[in-house]
């Protein structure tokens, strides 16, 4: 299997596990809120995290299949992310994944309650899954609540959200894209190996900075597609960050200094994890973000 064909194995895995989870008919009049959750999770998506996860478990020498719900649960935290950065309280968008935000396609208050409703639902996800030890599912939880909280992805809005219409200092804004962007991204490395039971702490400081340095590449090149990209290609509106005046990585670096960044920290990623046997999909998926269009 090529590492592309495996990707596309990953993501055929992932897509019905999360509809499957989110897919609950009531009857009782409030089956909306399914409707909007579904909207958002369903609208596709690189699904970068949850298939990152899958890869460190299958590193690592766990059963796949056992981190299905810690990966589908971390695509509902990001896809919650998602929904309540498009709200016109936060960034204020139309437009996700190519068609109308949540927001737009329902209402404000119903994709406020869909955001609410993912990140629930994701710790009940990852709460319910079977054929692990407690300690493991303990785990688990522990680093998607310490990834998506206050200490982390919150903390990342609340700095981007202070950070309009004025200037950042470069370590001002990786502190920030470190934690809106980095963290759930290391939390996907964290917990496709506690989902394999692994105590290597040296592989462990390695998916950790994986994790680390591809959240920060990813991070540059989502600020360079904002000058570069074509909203029709990236399924989102381009040119945010210069309306709002935004910090980012090209007002302080430059284009052409972001693009060498971007690369330094992409072999970053992949040099964390280079020694270790059966790296080569996680290395590849690093390289192929790079120069990507959407």
């Amino acid at each position: 299997m090529t590492y592309g064909e495996q990707l596309k194995a990953d993501i055929a895995r992932i897509e019905p596990a999360l509809e499957r989870y989110l897919s609950r008919e009531t009857g009782e009049g409030y089956d909306r809120i399914f409707e909007a959750a579904k909207y958002s999770a369903l609208a596709g998506g690189k699904r970068l995290r949850p298939v990152i996860t899958l890869a460190f478990c299958r590193l690592c020498g766990g059963d796949e299949q056992k981190a299905l719900p810690f990966a589908c649960a971390l695509e509902m935290i990001h896809t919650y992310s998602l929904i309540h950065d498009d709200l016109p309280c936060m960034d204020n968008d139309d437009l996700r994944r190519g068609r109308p935000t949540c927001h737009k396609a329902f209402d404000e208050a119903t994709a406020v309650l869909a955001g609410d409703g993912l990140l629930t639902a994701a710790f009940e996800t990852a709460a319910a899954a079977e054929g692990l030890p407690a300690e493991t599912v303990l785990q688990c939880i522990r680093i998607l609540g310490r990834a998506a909280g206050m200490n982390g992805m919150i903390a990342g809005q609340v700095l981007d959200m202070g950070a309009e219409h004025r200037q950042l200092t470069l370590e001002e804004l990786q502190l920030l894209q470190s934690l809106k962007t980095g963290c759930l991204l290391w939390a996907a490395c964290e917990l496709g190996c506690a989902a394999a039971g692994c105590t290597d702490e040296t592989l462990l400081e390695q998916a950790h900075l994986y994790g680390e340095s591809l959240g920060l590449a990813f991070q540059i090149q989502d600020d360079l597609l904002d000058i570069e990209g074509d909203s029709a290609v990236l399924g989102k509106t381009t040119g945010k960050d210069a309306r709002d005046e935004k910090s980012t990585f090209p007002s302080l670096l430059g284009q052409e200094a972001c693009r060498l960044l971007a690369d330094e920290l992409t072999e970053q990623a992949v040099q964390a994890v280079a020694g270790v046997e059966g790296s080569g999909f996680l290395q590849w998926l690093a390289r192929s973000l790079m120069g990507r269009t959407r």
